[in-house]
């Protein structure tokens, strides 16, 4: 496919082929030391040019033909700016570019994974030069072929979080491509996915609080306020029947200020009859010591009388709901900027 404009705006650096002048590309000797990279057969960059998923997408993106190819998956949105998307696997090793056909068009390369199924045209959008598959599309792509069903609801939560996908899209397209491959892992995935949660390990959080107490309803990221509509905070997950909240903290929680921010909160939220609960990374591969603080946090929360609460999740005229995919593709402009702002998102 043509390079030119190929990745405007994200930083990338087009691959470029050898060129024996030595001006458009290296020469052949060049290209075999150590100042260039090759990204794919015949085509470099410079060394210092770091592998970020943007770059692997354009790197992938050049070898393209200018039809019936597309760039789908977690490439796909994170190509959009969904974040999370980040192209890498659990142990943090780069994930190859999958790139959807409807039949063999290129030549295998480790650079990128093909995938060959029906695709309907009107579901390939040229996007900063590369052709993608449609955000619906891409997003159902990645929760079929997600390692288990935990995986694909972290990349729904995900998903909505980018805004890119609503979940009545996402279940039509589920809907209408039954005999597709993972379909039935999308469907499960799709009643366990919530719009408003803001990291993967507060959706790992809550598929593991449901899976030992699913008679409770829980709530992503629901911004609670005391009794006279001021703000108090927004917990990553809160029990409304039982007012137990619960909290991930990772290791950017550990260090000095954003800890001791991270303690008044929580004096914050037990001043007001929230009962708080911590998870941290150790406890998803062992979680019987969450589980065990979990069960004391509703125990306490039992002996507090609803009466005396001074909390509510009424929320004041003043107050902008941002907690569905709808009402955050509402806001527009100056007022988008204020409620959705990166570290401020409200709930």
């Amino acid at each position: 496919m043509a390079t030119q404009g190929l990745g405007s705006g994200h930083g990338v650096v087009v691959p470029v082929p050898v060129d024996p002048r030595g001006i458009d590309g290296p020469t052949a000797r060049e290209a075999a030391g150590p100042w260039w990279r090759r990204t794919s057969r015949g085509r470099y960059v410079p060394a210092h040019v770091e592998p970020s998923a943007a770059q692997r997408i354009a790197e992938a993106a050049c070898l393209l033909p200018a039809r019936h190819v597309s760039v789908t998956g977690w490439a796909a949105l994170s190509w959009r700016g969904a974040p999370y998307a980040d192209g890498l696997t659990a142990a943090g090793e780069p994930r190859p570019v999958p790139v959807s056909t409807s039949r063999r068009r290129l030549r295998p390369q480790p650079l990128f994974a093909l995938c060959e199924e029906r695709c309907d045209p009107r579901e390939v959008e040229l996007v900063d030069g590369v052709p993608m598959s449609s955000a619906v599309r891409a997003t159902c792509f990645e929760v079929r072929y997600a390692a288990g069903l935990d995986a694909a609801v972290v990349v729904l939560d995900m998903a909505y979080l980018s805004d890119l996908v609503a979940p009545g899209e996402v279940a039509a397209w589920v809907g209408s491509h039954a005999s597709y491959t993972g379909i039935e892992q999308a469907r499960r995935a799709l009643p366990l996915a919530a719009e408003n949660v803001w990291s993967p390990m507060e959706t790992r959080l809550r598929l593991l609080w449901q899976e030992r107490m699913p008679e409770v309803c829980l709530l992503a990221n629901a911004p609670v306020f005391d009794t006279r509509g001021s703000h108090v905070a927004t917990p990553d997950l809160l029990d409304p029947a039982s007012g137990v909240a619960g909290e991930y903290d990772g290791e950017l929680h550990l260090e000095g200020v954003r800890r001791a921010r991270d303690l008044r909160r929580e004096g914050d939220l037990r001043r007001h009859g929230l009962e708080p609960v911590v998870m941290v990374g150790a406890d998803l591969a062992s979680p019987g010591d969450f589980l065990d603080r979990l069960r004391d946090a509703y125990r306490r929360a039992a002996q507090q009388p609803v009466a005396a609460r001074g909390w509510t999740l009424q929320q004041p005229h003043w107050w902008r709901d941002t907690s569905t995919v709808a009402r955050r593709r509402a806001l527009v402009g100056v007022e988008r900027d204020l409620w959705l702002a990166r570290g401020r998102r409200t709930g």
